[in-house]
Formats: C-alpha cells, sequence, structure tokens
C-alpha cells in the first residue's frame, strides 16, 4: 500500500483506498461507482475481493485486472487467470519509465471513500495541490525532524493515512507497519526499532493504556502520538503521558485530507491542574498552516457565532486542503459547500483565545424536553468511571421527552457495575436531565478508523422503545 502511494500517481492514475473491512457487496459497489480499472488485492482480502468481482460481472459493468500481493515466505497457492501477482509485475517494470506529472496541480491524487459512519459512502477527491500542502502540514503537527521512525497504527486507506503516507517519505522517515494492531504488537515495535513517532484513534490509545502489565514496555524515547477521530477522554490522555508518550490532538475529516486543525499547546497552561490541562487538549483547536480558515458558523446566516465558548455553531473549513467535491455526485458536493464554505456536520463553540471545540455531530445531538445534550460531554463523565473502558451516547425515542440520553458502556475486564451505578455517577457529575436514563452493556460496533458506529446503535435503541408513556397536555 505504501509503494502504491507513490507508484499509482507516478504512473498518472489515480489511487483509491478501499476499507479492508467492507464485504464483497461494498467493495462491488465502490469499485463499480468508482471505474477502477486495475486492482491490487492483498492475499488475506482474496476471498472478499473474489466475491466482489463476481457481483460486478454479473451487472455488466467492466471488471477490473487483478494484482494479488501474496505472503512472502508461503506464497498463496491460487490461480488467477489472465490477472497478475505483484512482485511479478514490479520486476516487468521499466527502470528508466518517465513519471508522468500531473498536467494541473488540481488533478485528481485520489479518491478516498467516507468512513459511512452516518450515511452510505462518498467518493471525496483529493488534488495533487492540497496532498502536497497537507503532507507538510502533517509533518509540522507532528513535530517531525529528520529521519523519523513512524509506527503505522493508522490505515492508510484512510485520508491516505491522514496524508502520512507522502510526509514520512519527504522527512527521509522508516515505515513500521502492523497487519494488525495491538497494544502487545504496539509496544514491541516501539522497542524493537525505537519508533519516534505513530498516530491513532482514541480506542488505539484506550488499548495501550489498558495494556496487562506483562504486555507493557518502557518507551527507549519520545514517542509522539497524534490523535483524532474522536475528543480524547481525559482518563486516557492521563494515562498516555503516565507511560510517556506525547499526546497531539487533532481534529478532521476525509474532505479535509484527514487532521484540519490542531490543538496547539501553550506553555502558561503547563501550571493548570491536570483536569484543566486534559479538557483544554481535548479541544479541536486552531487550523493548521495548510488549511486557510475554519470557523464556527450559524449553518443558516452563516454569520460567526460569538466566542464565548456557549454559543454553538457549524465548523466550517474553506482552503486548499478541502475536498475538490464528491465523485459523481454534484448535489451533495454543491451542499456541503453551501455558502461557500465547507460544512462538516459537526457542532461546536468557539473559546476566547480563536480555540474551536466540538460539542457533537449535528446528526447526533440529543435534543430532550427542549434542551439539546452534547453526546460528547456525557461520554466524557462515562470515561472517567473507574470500571468503564468504551462508551457512547445516542438518543432512545421517548414518547414523553422526545428523547433520553441511552449509553452503551464496554467494562474493563475484571471490573463490574450495574446500569444504576453507572446512571447514579452521571447524576452526580451532569445535570439530571444530561444524564443517561438507560445503560446498555456491550461491545461498540466501531468502523475501520476507530469511530463508534452510532448509526447502530441508533437502530438498537429504536427497537428498545420509549421509557416512559406519553402524558396527555392540559
Amino acid at each position: 500500500m505504501y509503494e502504491l502511494h507513490f507508484g499509482v500517481p507516478m504512473a498518472g492514475a489515480v489511487l483509491c483506498t478501499l476499507n479492508i473491512r467492507h464485504d464483497s457487496s461494498m467493495v462491488a459497489v465502490l469499485l463499480k461507482h468508482s471505474e477502477a480499472k486495475i486492482m491490487f488485492v492483498d492475499h488475506q482480502y482474496l476471498q472478499i475481493v473474489s466475491g466482489a468481482l463476481e457481483i460486478l460481472s454479473k451487472t455488466g459493468a467492466k471488471v477490473p485486472h487483478l494484482v494479488l500481493i501474496q505472503e512472502f515466505d508461503q506464497p498463496v497457492a491460487v490461480s488467477i487467470p489472465g490477472n497478475l501477482e505483484y512482485e511479478s509485475l514490479l520486476a516487468s517494470g521499466k527502470p528508466d519509465f518517465e513519471v508522468k506529472r500531473p498536467n494541473d496541480e488540481w488533478d485528481p491524487i485520489s479518491l478516498n471513500y467516507t468512513s459511512g459512519t452516518t450515511s452510505s459512502p462518498k467518493g471525496v477527491i483529493y488534488s495533487h495541490r492540497g496532498a502536497y500542502l497537507n503532507s507538510f502540514a502533517a509533518i509540522l503537527l507532528n513535530e517531525m525532524g529528520s529521519m523519523p521512525v513512524y509506527l503505522w497504527c493508522v490505515p492508510m486507506f484512510h485520508c491516505n493515512g491522514w496524508c502520512l503516507t507522502w510526509a514520512v517519505a519527504a522527512q527521509g522517515g522508516t515505515n513500521i507497519c502492523l497487519r494488525s494492531v495491538s497494544a502487545d504488537a504496539i509496544f514491541d515495535s516501539i522497542v524493537r526499532y525505537k519508533v519516534t513517532h505513530m498516530g491513532g484513534a482514541p480506542t488505539v490509545l484506550n488499548t495501550i493504556i489498558n495494556a496487562p502489565a506483562g504486555v507493557r514496555k518502557a518507551l527507549p524515547g519520545k514517542v509522539i502520538v497524534m490523535t483524532g477521530g474522536a475528543p480524547p477522554p481525559s482518563q486516557v490522555l492521563f494515562g498516555m503521558e503516565e507511560l510517556g508518550f506525547n499526546v497531539m490532538h487533532s481534529y478532521g475529516l476525509t474532505e479535509t485530507y484527514g487532521p484540519g486543525t490542531i490543538c496547539t499547546w501553550k506553555p502558561e497552561w503547563d501550571s493548570l491542574p491536570r483536569d484543566a490541562q486534559a479538557k483544554i487538549k481535548a479541544r479541536q483547536g486552531l487550523q493548521h498552516l495548510g488549511m486557510e480558515e475554519v470557523d464556527i458558523k450559524d449553518p443558516v446566516t452563516m454569520k460567526s457565532v460569538p466566542p464565548d465558548a456557549k454559543t454553538m455553531g457549524e465548523v466550517m473549513f474553506r482552503g486548499n486542503t478541502v475536498m475538490n467535491g464528491y465523485l459523481k455526485n454534484t448535489k451533495a458536493t454543491e451542499e456541503a459547500f453551501g455558502g461557500g464554505w465547507f460544512r462538516s456536520g459537526d457542532l461546536g463553540v468557539r473559546h476566547s483565545d480563536g480555540y474551536i471545540e466540538l460539542r457533537d455531530r449535528s446528526k447526533d445531538i440529543i435534543i430532550s424536553g427542549g434542551e439539546n445534550i452534547s453526546t460528547i460531554e456525557v461520554e466524557s463523565v462515562l470515561f472517567s468511571h473507574p470500571a468503564v473502558l468504551e462508551a457512547a451516547v445516542v438518543g432512545r425515542p421517548d414518547e414523553h421527552w422526545g428523547e433520553t440520553p441511552c449509553a452503551f458502556v464496554k467494562l474493563k475486564e475484571g471490573h463490574n457495575a450495574a446500569a444504576d451505578e453507572i446512571i447514579k455517577y452521571c447524576r452526580d457529575r451532569l445535570p439530571h436531565y444530561m444524564a443517561p436514563r438507560s445503560v446498555v452493556f456491550d461491545d461498540l460496533p466501531k468502523t475501520s478508523t476507530g469511530k463508534v458506529q452510532k448509526f447502530v446503535l441508533k437502530e438498537k435503541v429504536k427497537a428498545m422503545g420509549s421509557l416512559s408513556k406519553r402524558t396527555s397536555k392540559l
């Protein structure tokens, strides 16, 4: 995958990396939509791709050529007539091949399908210019010096690895790749290769801090970790720092080439209490140097909200590191750029120092009895419970209140907590209307990038029905 991030654009083609968690039917949909001509597939996912090609052939669509990437020490015994094997394909290349540079810097370099946490995937088009600028921004955001050693816990199919695929190469770095992400593999890799940088969603950080004592290892040096995808809970930040990691919090979307903002730390915050530091570090911060502007605006009037840390608006971006648009979807593109800004769909506030802070997804905000409830705030309290490993909050339909908060919780191994205890814990730390009224103990469904699939949880709470009965109004 890393090699293809250079080989495909240099051949004048457009790179389209697909999520390894998709099933055959989804892969078939994306192959048809992208009109891919060549498909590279790792041996581990050959069965899924074979199923996708079979589905595609039945629709009458053109089936892409297949290039199989075999396991080095144990080649896969599989026949793929009319197709190629990766190493053989490379061996047939011409050493004097002339790189096909883009005719225009706005030409597409890659097509990325959104993770589909809230809707069906859309194809996001990145330009050569945007990728170039965001790669250099990624170097700055990660405080990446010459010859870094980068441990890959961020999937390269997600925003082209937050553009770090190109950034690490620009600094002459070494890439450490994991076939599967685990605490054991992370600590072993850090110690063995003297890792300097890594990245991952808060779920990856959670895995690290909850690793058994026998798995943890002392870090050989400072390891800078960039996290994003969701605001990291304070307990996760504390845990990472205690282990010796330096956590950088970024925020962005597929449509902003991954990281679009960074919570730049100010020296005067060092003297604040730990809880206050954690709350600041969980903010999304300011736009990076490759992004022209980020703002919190009223989505109707398009006026900027006051920097009072209270007035909510929609997070909006503009600049060269915002997507060209959605492939074959003019309507969605026009809606996304309504008013001349890219509308993220995220709700947030702006602080007096200009730093922004997310409150929720516009689709996830809970309205209970006319009151807006930020699921992020409730989840932050849940994460502070000593027995809670993972938590997500969604609105449960309610005949009286409209919606009430429902918490989905996964407990730490060897810990116990009853629903009533969790609810009381939240009520002691939040306004009562914000506290969950129901708790479900279960594993949380996630995308491959670590985001909780709240649409799955919303379907579950719909099936659960209302807690209270409708009351008549006089």
